[in-house]
């Protein structure tokens, strides 16, 4: 049985950095984490210099690896998208269905179902139809649409298999009692893509809405006499997710963001990746080609089309410019999502396959535990 215990500079674990602490590794699987000095004497070890930490939890990720989940809602398309962001140290992601016909609705549903029967991550996030044209961003006007039976019966099926669910809706497009019924039925709300009043954003979650997607981005804007759902997200208790790669937020407006939010630890960093993440600099979204350009997606309309981001890239903005500190953006790239999901344990280092552990330098450069360890321990 190979086993044994690193010893690293740092680790972040539940939320918090900790420092002189050990971790205890058998056949692979961490085990044990206790007090350096708690350690049995005769125990072999290893140091491990950076900050030991969990893969990111990522709740929205469109494609990478050159696929889209919207062209390719198929077992094998949703396994390399998880394969592509892993490379970058996000080890659950929720693959990301925006806007399209109910018919790719129904494959993307049931090949989540069926790769969770094959032991995969169910999870799926469903971001649209239910959204508002004014605010659709580059999402096909064509496929908007009222929340219908079609939509609740693949959502019936979605979460009597199991599956985590989050839904991006406008809260104008429909009733609060719609939302209770959604939160009912164990899918998490998330508002976005909305043109709702602070008033309609507030009934939304008070029915039950627990979440908002991209702050800033696809929303009615915050003004000194109307909040919109951009003040009325940053003053909720929801988790608000939000993209930091330096284009589809200005810095200073996430730190304002994260500065004001009235209960701590509720902002979440997502990437919003489309498939240029480990793939090609151009993919086809709608029969229109989308082309990287100087780190931005761009739609023929000249519309923002997703990111070319990740998780890691988003951790180093945060710490780099946004002045956090790295515990608070850790937490919002693992811990904090994995509160919303109510999967804890994706953000604690105990009870871990070592392939989902990472270790972070003194520059935020991330390499696997697994090339930071000898065989003894490994």
């Amino acid at each position: 049985m190979a086993e044994g215990w690193i010893i690293p500079t740092q680790l972040f674990d539940n939320g918090t950095l900790q420092s002189g602490m050990a971790v205890q590794v058998v056949d692979g699987r961490t085990t044990d984490l206790r007090a350096v000095t708690a350690v049995p004497p005769d125990a072999p070890w290893q140091a491990v210099p950076g900050v030991l930490t969990p893969g990111f939890v990522d709740l929205q990720v469109n494609g990478g690896g050159g696929v889209l989940l919207n062209h390719a809602p198929t077992c094998a398309g949703l396994m390399r998208i998880a394969t592509a962001h892993r490379a970058f140290g996000t080890v659950a992601v929720m693959p990301t269905l925006i806007t399209d016909a109910p018919e790719v609705l129904a494959k993307a549903a049931q090949a989540v179902i069926a790769l969770q029967a094959l032991g995969g991550q169910g999870a799926l996030h469903i971001e649209g139809p239910h959204i508002a044209v004014g605010r659709r961003g580059t999402h096909a006007a064509n496929h908007i649409r009222p929340l219908d039976d079609t939509t609740w019966q693949i959502l019936f099926k979605l979460r009597a298999a199991g599956v985590t669910v989050m839904i991006t809706i406008a809260p104008e497009m429909v009733s609060v009692d719609q939302i209770a019924a959604l939160v009912m039925l164990g899918v998490i709300v998330s508002l976005g893509h909305s043109d709702a009043t602070a008033e309609q954003a507030n009934a939304a979650f008070a029915a039950g809405a627990r979440s908002v997607t991209h702050l800033y981005n696809a929303m009615s804007q915050m003004q000194g006499r109307a909040p919109g759902l951009a003040g009325a997200a940053i003053n909720s208790d929801a988790y608000v997710g939000v993209i930091c790669d330096g284009v589809h937020v200005r810095d200073d407006m996430v730190a304002l963001a994260c500065r004001a939010r009235p209960v701590a630890g509720r902002m979440v960093l997502v990437s919003d990746a489309m498939p240029t993440v480990g793939g090609p600099d151009y993919f086809d979204l709608y029969g229109q080609r989308i082309q990287l350009r100087h780190g931005r997606l761009i739609n023929a309309e000249g519309n923002l089309a997703g990111a070319h981001t990740t998780m890691l890239w988003g951790v180093q903005r945060l710490v780099g410019q946004v002045g956090l500190g790295l515990e608070q953006a850790l937490h919002m790239a693992i811990s904090a999502p994995a509160a919303l999901l109510g999967k804890p344990h994706l953000g604690r280092i105990t009870g871990r396959f070592a392939a989902d552990l990472f270790v972070l330098d003194d520059g935020l450069a991330l390499q696997p535990l697994s090339e930071n360890i000898g065989h003894d321990i490994a």
